[in-house]
């Protein structure tokens, strides 16, 4: 049994013997094959290494070139907030620059990869902006909630980094609560007759009566908790885009101010701070000096009052347009002026009458826009000064208007050779308008035979008068005084004209037409 087990008693024959060597020979060829291919796969692996190595350093001395960097530890550090342009904002504004390992070297690499990345603080995360918009004010505070309006996040643009776009939007949120910190202090600060209200993420002011002024800091963390509670209907966008970027340009003078590195150290050898730090010793200005010099109105004021004046100017436009498109004769035309401050605009009102604008150039109103008046320029250099009120202005336009016709009828009749006896912008006779003042004028033809009396009220409307000779007049009763004929050459009373049974296109062609039938042949 002992020996039937045993392989060194078996006869070994040659093909078994051939496939034993082959085997033994595949297995010392599998090994070398083996062994060869870790060392290839140590060799990719660690020139994948070395390049996201080189790619990383690359990336990093880009990012240096745009951020301020630091290394601290074995951590780099940078800044994201405005202390070197003299903010005095107190967010620290960190972020940390960090290497992507993110990815599988043994998968094919994405066009997209940054070997680069950046961790920002969770409060500078997603996008913000500061909407400024002027509404009718609001019944009751409590109806003012938070303010959750978002944009649609910007497109990546071509050849641009995902570390880029993220440090430009948490810098972006950084300059928003700035800005927002900055009103909020100083709405609680300033002292008003009409206080400023803080509520949550709005501050409310009241620039003119039932109307408020809301200034919100509307910040997207691009969560999806923030994405379901956001309203899905769309409101109509009164953001007023020029205020939001009035705020940044101030916030930045702010900064220019606040640095005032535009003078330099007196002397030269001096160390470079603020100046306020500098100005100091025997030749130092006193209290009552600094506090002149020291900036008069904060950044809240400011926007106040360019948001009152962005409204007084679109109210002045829409009650310009208003009339034109109710009133069409006289037309009514306004030329905006493209060279404006930020606090006064101008427009040149002209009224005239459609085919006689060569002749009828009395009314030329220069309207300068304040922030709560405007200031009215007459053409012959008389000032008057109104309110905000739109009704005001509204009632002055159409006394000028009423007042055009007069001036109107005025400048025909030295056209057509007739003679001006009276002329009166304000008439004390007649019915009380409640809009301003009639006015009123007489002419009478190159003969003298016939005259033509016109009173126009901005309310009470025109009325047109005609007198005829004496001779003329059938219903007249002759008397006993007067025998001698040329009495009768004399003008006899006013007859009223049916002005609207006339023929023309608009007043002023009226006019011509009864002046044309009036006027004797040579």
């Amino acid at each position: 049994m002992d020996g039937w087990l045993d392989i060194s008693h078996m006869e070994i024959t040659p093909q078994v013997f051939q496939l034993i060597s082959k085997k033994k020979s595949l297995a010392t060829a599998a090994q070398l094959l083996l062994r060869g291919a870790e060392k290839l796969n140590k060799s990719v692996a660690e020139s994948q290494e070395q390049w996201r190595q080189r790619d990383f350093n690359a990336e990093l001395l880009h990012l240096r070139s745009q951020w301020k960097l630091r290394k601290v530890g074995d951590k780099i550090l940078g800044d994201l907030s405005y202390r070197s342009a003299g903010s005095l904002f107190t967010h620290h504004g960190t972020f940390e620059v960090i290497k992507n390992t993110d990815i599988d070297l043994d998968k094919k690499i994405p066009d997209d990869y940054c070997p680069l990345n950046v961790q920002i603080p969770s409060d500078l995360e997603g996008s913000a902006y500061i909407k400024v918009s002027i509404q009718k004010q609001s019944a009751d505070i409590g109806d003012l909630g938070t303010v959750s309006l978002f944009r649609k996040p910007l497109k990546a643009k071509p050849g641009s980094q995902a570390w880029h776009l993220k440090l430009e939007a948490a810098q972006n949120v950084l300059l928003c609560k700035e800005i927002f910190t900055q009103l909020s202090r100083e709405a609680v600060q300033i002292k008003s007759h009409i206080p400023h209200i803080v509520v949550k993420n709005q501050i409310i002011s009241q620039p003119f009566p039932g109307l408020q002024l809301s200034i919100s800091l509307c910040h997207s963390t691009m969560d999806k908790k923030n994405q379901r509670a956001s309203p899905d209907k769309t409101k109509p966008d009164d953001h007023l885009y020029v205020l939001e970027h009035n705020l940044h340009q101030l916030i930045r003078e702010f900064h220019k101010q606040t640095v005032s590195s535009s003078v330099m150290p007196h002397p030269a050898s001096a160390p470079f701070v603020p100046k306020r730090l500098r100005v100091a010793g025997p030749m130092a200005y006193d209290k009552s000096e600094i506090s002149s010099l020291q900036q008069s109105e904060g950044l809240l004021e400011k926007i106040v009052k360019q948001a009152k004046h962005i409204f007084l100017r679109s109210r002045t436009a829409r009650t310009i347009d208003s009339l034109a498109s109710r009133i069409e004769d006289p037309q009514i035309q306004a030329h905006w002026s493209n060279i404006n401050d930020v606090y006064e605009s101008s427009v040149k009102v002209l009224i005239t009458s459609q085919g006689y604008e060569q002749i009828c150039k009395s009314i030329q109103l220069q309207l300068n826009i304040g922030v709560e008046q405007i200031r009215v320029v007459h053409r012959d250099g008389r000032v008057i000064t109104l309110s905000h009120q739109e009704q005001e202005l509204q009632d002055f336009l159409l006394s000028q208007m009423s007042q055009h016709q007069v001036h109107a009828v005025q400048q025909l009749a030295k056209v057509m050779g007739w003679h001006v006896l009276s002329f009166s912008n304000h008439v004390g006779l007649g019915a009380i308008e409640s809009i301003g003042n009639a006015s009123a004028i007489t002419v009478a033809s190159p003969n003298g035979a016939y005259a033509i009396s016109v009173r126009n009220g901005p309310e009470s409307g025109f009325k047109v008068l005609v007198q005829f000779p004496r001779c003329q007049a059938k219903d007249l009763l002759k008397s006993d005084v007067l025998q001698d004929g040329k009495w009768n050459y004399l003008r006899g009373p006013y007859k009223e004209v049916h002005w609207s049974k006339m023929e023309g296109r608009n007043f002023v062609y009226k006019m011509e037409l009864l002046m044309a039938a009036l006027t004797p042949y040579p």
